[in-house]
This record gives structure tokens, C-alpha cells and sequence, in this order.
């Protein structure tokens, strides 16, 4: 059974950084795509950044230039640090892992609430 596990969600002043953390474990295939996803209250799930296993990065304008993602050197770990915080990242983090192939699919992990204060 493949399990998404997230950390590092907690509460930050404006201004500050935070770096949350992601592995999946019982996985015996390769995250094609592992990334981050978001959702605010009230609003839908947005994908903040995601990057391949050739290590392509790709992200959401609004978090552009102040959150990288990064792969681990452990298989299938994932990592989302966060700099100048808003208060409008203020969200459940999500860690997701997208497998390609013959059988696509996709995991999901149960989220990490990141609060950012003003």
C-alpha cells in the first residue's frame, strides 16, 4: 500500500520561510512527477509546483521566484521550500506523486496546513 507523507505544515509570520517535506512509502515504482498542490479555504485545489524525476521544475506564477521544489536523494521524496510567505498561502499543502507508463496513476498524500500571519 503507497502512503504520501507530509511535514512540515505549521504557522508563519509574513515574510518568513518554511520548508515542507514529502516521501512515499511501500512504493516500489518511480514518481514520474512529484509535486505540490494547494487549496484554500473556499477555493479549488491549484497545483503550486511539480518537478519530473529529470529534475524539470515547473511552477505557479503567483509563487514564482519565492518557493523551490526539489526531489530527495531517497526515492520518491519531495521537498517545497517556501521563502517571503503571504498571507495568501495560507492553504492545506498537498503532496502528490504521478506515475507514467502502462498503468498511469496518482497518489496523494492527506495534506498539511500551512498558516502564514500578517
Amino acid at each position: 500500500q503507497v502512503q504520501l507523507v507530509e511535514s512540515g505544515g505549521g504557522l508563519v509570520q509574513a515574510g518568513g520561510s518554511h520548508t515542507l517535506s514529502c516521501a512515499a512509502s511501500g512504493s516500489t515504482f518511480t514518481c514520474n512527477l512529484m509535486g505540490w498542490y494547494r487549496q484554500a479555504p473556499g477555493k479549488q485545489r491549484e497545483l503550486v509546483a511539480r518537478i519530473s524525476s529529470r529534475n524539470s521544475a515547473t511552477y505557479a506564477n503567483s509563487v514564482k521566484d519565492r518557493f523551490t521544489v526539489s526531489r530527495g536523494n531517497a526515492k520518491n521524496t519531495v521537498f517545497l521550500q517556501m521563502n517571503n510567505l503571504k498571507p495568501d498561502d495560507t492553504a492545506v499543502y498537498y503532496c502528490n506523486c504521478d506515475v507514467m507508463g502502462f498503468s498511469p496513476r496518482s497518489y496523494w498524500g492527506q495534506g498539511t496546513q500551512v498558516t502564514v500571519s500578517s
